[in-house]
């Protein structure tokens, strides 16, 4: 496969991409990154249609539908973003750094965590949007919902919630990886999840599944083997394909894209490497597009500052 035709950048990103999330209604690709900049690209005609600045670094970003989406920041401030009329407006905050951000379409809400331990659930057809907050007890890193399930991830812990009953607890999920989780995903055609680790592993389970097919399990999908011995590289992001064909997507903190069975847990392709850390992945809304961040991640001493690069490839 070919490396993919690169976005080109009429105002170049100038600090690290933290989150690719396309549309779910076209091919509208939204770009958040450490320079305050939400950017929106057309990716039809590979141009840039909007560019909104938010005074604090973006460290993740998600769509409700094609003309609104929400970012969380390092100052703690959650915002909306008018992407017809251009427009940006704080919907509220966090007391800590705003970690990570998704819509459930099912509750019609937006979700957000932070340093600040908090869990937050805004409606924003409400003028107190603002409805319910739980503790998480621990920084949340990454979340995810998945069907009526919203997946916290919390170093090497996994609580998920149930959003159709905020008051009960939490259930807490033995995780397969014993060492800290760098993101999560949902599984599209199943009530399951995925997360990938510092160290290199990939972990599948669906909690809410009596069949057979759907069980647990985990590999280490990105080894290296230094000085005769096998050590992992962070997975960064895992994007499962929309299709319903089984397949996921992995990219690493070394530059590699791998596409897997998810059944077989066998490797489909390997992209040409890239020149820098895989900061993001996401499909669009019929698999037939990945977009892939090549950027540092902030998370080594080594990495390579290189300018942000987003690529797009037709599959």
């Amino acid at each position: 496969m070919s490396r993919g035709d690169r976005l080109q950048f009429e105002n170049p990103i100038e600090d690290a991409v933290s989150r690719l999330r396309f549309s779910p209604e076209s091919n509208n690709l939204l770009v958040a990154s450490w320079d305050s900049y939400l950017r929106l690209y057309n990716v039809e005609s590979s141009s840039l249609s909007l560019e909104l600045y938010s005074q604090a670094a973006l460290l993740d970003c998600c769509f409700e539908d094609d003309s609104t989406s929400f970012s969380s920041g390092s100052d703690g401030f959650i915002r909306r973003y008018d992407l017809n009329a251009g427009t940006v407006d704080t919907i509220g905050r966090h007391d800590d750094i705003a970690t990570s951000i998704v819509y459930s379409c099912d509750k019609g809400e937006v979700i957000s965590t932070g340093l600040d331990e908090k869990i937050k659930f805004w409606d924003t057809r409400q003028r107190e949007s603002l409805v319910f907050t739980t503790d998480a007890s621990a920084a949340v890193r990454c979340i995810t919902v998945s069907g009526n399930n919203l997946v916290v991830c919390m170093d090497a812990s996994i609580h998920i919630y149930d959003l159709r009953n905020l008051d009960q607890a939490f259930r807490s999920c033995a995780s397969q990886v014993e060492v800290p989780i760098r993101c999560v995903t949902s599984v599209p055609y199943s009530r399951g999840y995925a997360v990938g680790s510092v160290d290199g592993q990939v972990a599948v389970d669906f909690p809410d599944t009596s069949c057979p097919s759907e069980t647990k399990y985990s590999f280490r999908c990105h080894p290296k083997c230094r000085n005769g011995r096998i050590d992992g590289v962070s997975v960064n992001a895992v994007e499962f394909s929309p299709c319903g064909s089984g397949t996921f997507v992995t990219g690493d903190n070394e530059g590699y894209v791998i596409s897997w069975n998810a059944k077989s847990r066998r490797r489909l392709f390997e992209l040409p490497r890239y020149s820098n850390s895989i900061a993001s992945l996401a499909y669009n809304h019929t698999g037939k597009l990945l977009a892939v961040a090549s950027s540092h991640t902030y998370q080594t001493a080594n990495e390579k500052e290189e300018a942000p690069q987003v690529f797009i490839h037709r599959l």
